[in-house]
């Protein structure tokens, strides 16, 4: 995990979101322990209650369980959640964000696909 938290949301949610792309990166792997609350706020200097927060919501998510006196474990299928909820959030918030973005700098969709396919060594039309 990298330590340069942005000021435009609070850093439990920064870290809980890295957690989860650490997952679904597999450095994280499913069925093994993630870093405990006290080892990641020692290392990245944060309080220990935000690094709990993050984990919490981890929890509440079902990417994570508890287990009593050994940690927190990436539960099984947790990388595959974690990439629906990631396609789910492009396909629904990020591509419309995108899509007007374009409009407004007059970019049309050829141009846009021929940028994808030279971006993609063309492995669009697979």
């Amino acid at each position: 995990m990298q330590e340069n938290w942005k000021d435009d949301q609070p850093i439990y949610r920064q870290l809980r979101d890295r957690v989860a792309a650490l997952i679904m990166e597999g450095a994280y792997p499913e069925g093994q322990a993630i870093p405990s609350v006290r080892q990641v706020s020692g290392e990245f200097r944060i309080n220990h209650l935000t690094v709990s927060k993050a984990y919490q919501e981890l929890v509440d998510q079902g990417l994570v369980e508890k287990r009593r006196g050994l940690g927190m474990f990436v539960i099984p299928g947790a990388k595959d959640m974690i990439r629906e909820l990631e396609r789910n959030k492009f396909l629904n918030a990020e591509l419309p964000e995108f899509v007007i973005r374009m409009r407004k700098l007059g970019i049309d969709k050829e141009e846009l696909i021929k940028l994808l396919e030279q971006l993609d060594g063309g492995a669009l039309d697979e």
